[in-house]
Parts: C-alpha cells; structure tokens; sequence
C-alpha cells in the first residue's frame, strides 16, 4: 500500500517538475525592431506556456560575449556579438511541459528559408542574419541562460487559474 503512494506521488511529482520546465526565448533586434514583440509572446501564450520571466534591455557586448561563447571561434562570432548590441531585446523566460522542445519547433529552424510555414521564423523571417529569436537548445543551455539574463528574484512563479484547463491531473 506505502509503494503504491509513493509510487503514485513519485508519477505526479515527475509530471509537475515536467511541466514546471523552463526555457529562454529572446526576440532580437529585429524582431523588436519590427514591431513583432506582442506576436511572439501571444503565440507562446496560445500555445499554453506561463511567462514567468521577462525584461526589455540593450545587451552589453560583455554579456551577448558570454551569452553566445559557445559560438566564439566561429568566423561570425564578431558580427553576432555587434548585431545583437546594436538595440534593444526582450529576453524571457517560459515555462511548460517541454518548453525547451516545443519553443523549438514553434521557432523554426535557425535558418528561415528551412522553416515550415506556421513557424515564427517561416512565417516572419526572410534571412538567417535576421531570424528575430533566439531560444534555448536544452534544458541545461536554458538553466544557463536564464541564469546570465536574470537574477532569482527576476522570474515570478505564478499559477494561472486556467492550468487545469492546460494540464492534466
């Protein structure tokens, strides 16, 4: 009878670390430069995704440089660093059952002409130099992000009172 419940509370707690996942998404200059701010968020909302973190900022080069230094032998690395201190972003965070994957897919692929319609970058993007978003590749890569973008205290949980309305029991 105890293996049962602690196997059944272990089932639930397993699904709400789940769905307590998290994600960066940052909208680029571009992407805030084209008005395409209220899109973005709207279309991560619909989709059921809880905004728990969100921030309107010019970037440092220091910080875009820690940001992408996984990126930092690259050829591309220096106008990168450039472009995205050249104005304001909108870094957030979400949190979901599988965010980090999802918001992959709801982004498209990093290069816009490979993107399917429906897609942020295939329904928004021409050029790969101006895919209007950035969103994380792991839920290691978004603990990290997250981690450089905001403090602690700068990501709210919440419960909106439609979860029951998004999540199972």
């Amino acid at each position: 009878m105890i293996a049962t419940i602690l196997s059944i509370f272990s089932l639930f707690s397993s699904a709400m670390a789940a769905a307590r996942e998290r994600s960066f998404i940052m909208i680029k200059p571009d992407g805030v430069q084209r008005g395409l701010v209220g899109e973005i968020i709207k279309r991560f909302e619909q989709k059921g995704f809880k905004l728990v973190g969100l921030k309107f900022v010019w970037p440092t080069e220091d910080l875009l440089k820690k940001h992408y230094a996984d990126l930092s032998d690259k050829p591309f690395f220096p106008a990168l660093v450039k472009y995205m201190a050249s104005g304001p972003v909108v870094p957030m965070v979400w949190e979901g059952l599988n965010v980090v994957k999802t918001g992959r897919v709801m982004l498209g692929a990093t290069n816009p002409a490979d993107s399917a319609p429906g897609t942020i970058r295939g329904d928004l993007c021409i050029q790969m130099g101006r895919n209007i978003c950035h969103g994380s590749d792991s839920v290691e890569s978004a603990k990290k992000e997250i981690n450089l973008w905001f403090t602690e205290k700068e990501v709210v949980g919440w419960a909106p009172a439609n979860d029951c309305w998004v999540y199972e029991d």
